[in-house]
């Protein structure tokens, strides 16, 4: 299940050494995928830390401000990329995040269960 969950992650490093064998732009891959590496474990981090808060309006906060940041974080390494590199390295940028983010959203029907019904406590039983 681990791998599963993180299928997109590992998808993203095991292109690393293709890329420049492909001649691929490599800045825009390198930005992506620290954008997607860093925006991946920080919206983690930030959705296991709100799963403990019990004030339901802190929670949804945390969550939006979590989603919201990854969206800025992803758009700005394009940017970043075409602006700093070429117009090519916004593209490759592009595609990496795309694929990453269909990758991580596929697995996340098969990984998460219920959206509906809130994750059992520890030493409760569940039917």
């Amino acid at each position: 299940m681990f791998f599963l969950r993180y299928l997109d992650v590992c998808l993203v490093l095991a292109t690393a050494p293709f890329v420049p064998i492909a001649g691929l732009p490599v800045l825009g891959y390198v930005l992506a995928a620290a954008a997607w590496l860093l925006t991946r474990f920080g919206t983690t981090f930030v959705q296991e830390r709100a799963l403990g808060v019990t004030d339901p309006k802190l929670r949804a906060g945390m969550q939006v401000g979590g989603m919201m940041i990854r969206i800025w974080g992803v758009a700005l390494a394009i940017l970043v990329a075409r602006f700093a590199g070429s117009k090519d390295d916004g593209i490759m940028a592009a595609v990496v995040l795309l694929v990453a983010f269909t990758v991580y959203f596929v697995m996340s029907f098969f990984t998460r269960g219920n959206p509906l019904q809130p994750p059992p406590r520890s030493g409760q039983v569940t039917s």
